[in-house]
């Protein structure tokens, strides 16, 4: 793994590795340790890799695992949103090296990358407000499935090599590491939030249509209508009403296929 010389001349550091039990998990060790973010930690493969609500996310050689360790973050409400910066920087750099792909590729909430309506990434964001002597740390941990995926999922899934892109997890993590830079500077610690909000709906899958959102002890139907400025799903209910999710799945989309075209210059 190589990061972009942009990120390496903005104090942007790696660490990678063959195997690992987790990227986040080896990533907040390290900061509880005195590692001093920004950090990049890679691993070839994972052995008990996580994914949202502690689901396992399979980690099969070839693909890309890499979580991103900060250890001076903003405060701890606004750290939900480093999945929305994530997930527009997965999408930036699968963009540009599979220019091709781009009609097919989507964002599901809350942090999902899909492909032609099949999940082939998904981001882990996990954080301790309070560390040793750190008032908070980060991890943003980013799967993205390059050359293989599983095939026993909830929510269909894919790869990239299936879909004819020749994108390897080291040409991936490459763009990816300054990419996330951008973004990362557009966000500015939750000050433009509102410009990542307007740049991640414009990528959205299901925005306008009708959607089921599981949570923890039932299940909603409405209409997809908008994220509010925390990054909370707007569903319009049929009687009229709104409901407003932190927290949940969207199991079910009535047109994930439709193409969501980037704005012109929305790329960073």
């Amino acid at each position: 793994m190589r990061l972009d010389p942009r990120a390496s001349a903005a104090g942007v550091r790696l660490v990678s590795h063959e195997l690992l039990t987790s990227t986040n998990a080896e990533a907040l060790a390290l900061a509880r340790a005195g590692e001093q973010g920004p950090l990049w930690v890679t691993a070839g493969r994972q052995s008990a890799g996580r994914g949202r609500r502690g689901r396992a996310w399979v980690s099969q050689t070839g693909n890309l695992f890499a979580s991103l360790l900060v250890t001076d973050p903003p405060p701890a409400e606004h750290w939900p949103e480093y999945s929305f910066v994530a997930a527009l920087a997965a999408h930036d750099a699968v963009a540009e090296l599979a220019p091709g792909l781009r009609p097919q590729l989507a964002i599901k909430w809350p942090n999902d990358l899909l492909l032609a309506a099949k999940k082939f990434g998904g981001l882990l964001v996990e954080g301790e407000e309070s560390a040793g002597n750190r008032e908070g740390l980060v991890a943003i941990g980013v799967g993205v499935n390059c050359v293989t995926h599983p095939t026993t999922t909830d929510y269909p899934a894919t790869n990239l090599a299936i879909a004819g892109a020749d994108v390897s997890a080291e040409a991936l993590f490459l763009a990816l590491s300054v990419k996330m830079l951008g973004r990362l500077a557009q966000w500015n610690n939750g000050e433009h939030f509102s410009t990542i909000r307007t740049d991640w709906l414009a990528r959205a899958a299901g925005l306008g249509g009708a959607v089921r959102v599981r949570l923890s002890d039932r299940e909603l139907v409405g209409r997809f209508e908008t994220l509010d400025d925390a990054g909370r799903l707007v569903l319009a209910l049929a009687d009229g009403g709104r409901q407003t999710i932190a927290a949940g799945d969207l199991v079910a989309l009535e047109d994930t296929s439709r193409a969501r075209h980037d704005p012109p210059g929305g790329e960073c």
